[in-house]
């Protein structure tokens, strides 16, 4: 099934259609979504858009659940900032609630800042003080953030179905020490999940979970080869997601797959955006120099797990020989300018090391096809 919006047009509204794309990987299983943009003011008007539309990976996953886990696509010659990471580290990041979906304000009078539940069957209310501030001096800000057991229960199961899809350990970080209630609750909910529901399977595949304080994972992860998943809140996910991209070399070498709490639905993508820059350029008609290796993979791992699903080993090792064929193009030197970049330097890359978008794809493609014969 395949579904396609215009910018532009009198077609079906953006909104139903993305809405009409996640409700179809429900019922199917796999998704795979190209790059999209989330519109702002200047491409409402260049594009005609009826409104402003809200961000389709928002829209996507606010129906879906799951998790977003982002894996790194390994070269040998593209350096990496640590080079002691000579596996993969996946990170799974909690895409929901926490500072995101937060309610702050500036306070600038003196006032006695609470935090207030009110039960919906009308028992007595929950009040809190938070902070007295005094004078006027003693102005400032505050914050109310939440998270919900049924979605942490969801963060948990993602998490453990992954790791037992890579077969690769699993670490959970909090800073449960400092916020004992709130980053308790993530802990408490994983090793309630964990013991109920995996660790025999886990313990029959030789893999483990742990749940860690985030600022001794954060060293834990520099210090090792890699070959984990790492479970993350939504905001330290956020940060090290970018960070672990940075770390094995190129946004351009990143996988992101959204993993359902039921371990069987997937949404495949690439990590990176729709290249707005290079897009200019081909208006003008002049020639681009763009990595598809993450929008390739992006394809792959979907149609992998559409293969898993359908015992379809054909379409396994069609896979299986395309990403070698991507990764083996680049460590043969034809790579495209982004990761000639990564290896020559800005000012010492010259048109020599690097092909244009077409020049690229077709030597994955002559790749692919002697790999297949």
């Amino acid at each position: 099934m395949y579904d396609d919006f215009e910018t532009t047009g009198d077609g079906p509204l953006e909104s139903e259609v993305t809405i009409d794309a996640a409700n179809a990987i429900l019922k199917y299983n796999v998704g795979i979504k190209c790059a999209t943009i989330t519109p702002d003011e200047a491409r409402v008007k260049e594009f005609n858009l009826k409104q402003m539309w809200r961000s389709p990976n928002g829209t996507i996953r606010n129906i879906l659940g799951g998790t977003v886990f982002r894996e790194p696509i390994l070269c040998l010659n593209i350096p990496r900032l640590v080079p002691g990471w000579t596996q993969p580290i996946i990170i799974g990041r909690h895409a929901f609630g926490d500072q995101y979906r937060a309610t702050d304000a500036v306070f600038d009078k003196p006032g006695r800042l609470e935090m207030v539940y009110t039960p919906a069957d009308g028992s007595a209310e929950q009040r809190y003080v938070v902070f007295t501030f005094k004078d006027k001096k003693n102005s400032g800000v505050g914050l109310t953030m939440y998270n919900t057991d049924e979605s942490i229960q969801d963060f948990a199961h993602s998490c453990f179905q992954y790791s037992l899809m890579k077969g690769w350990p699993l670490y959970l970080s909090t800073k449960n020490t400092i916020l004992k209630k709130y980053d308790g609750r993530f802990k408490d909910i994983f090793q309630e999940t964990y013991d109920s529901k995996y660790k025999v399977e886990f313990e029959k595949r030789k893999i483990w979970y742990e749940h860690r304080l985030i600022d001794d994972q954060v060293a834990q992860m520099l210090k090792s080869s890699g070959g984990f998943v790492w479970a993350c809140k939504n905001y330290d996910g956020d940060v090290q997601s970018d960070i672990v991209a940075q770390g094995f070399g190129s946004l351009g070498l990143m996988t992101s797959v959204l993993v359902c709490p039921d371990g069987k639905t997937i949404e495949s993508e690439a990590a990176h955006g729709t290249v707005t820059r290079h897009y200019r350029m081909h208006q003008k008609g002049q020639p681009t120099s763009t990595n598809p290796i993450a929008s390739i993979f992006a394809w792959t791992r979907g149609l992998m797990h559409r293969a898993k699903l359908d015992n379809n080993a054909d379409l396994t090792k069609f896979c299986k020989a395309l990403e070698t064929a991507c990764v083996d193009c680049v460590e043969a030197g034809e790579m495209t300018k982004d990761l000639a970049i990564c290896i020559h330097g800005m000012s010492g890359t010259n048109e020599s090391h690097y092909l244009n978008t077409m020049d690229f794809l077709e030597a994955i493609a002559l790749r692919l096809k002697r790999s297949l014969k």
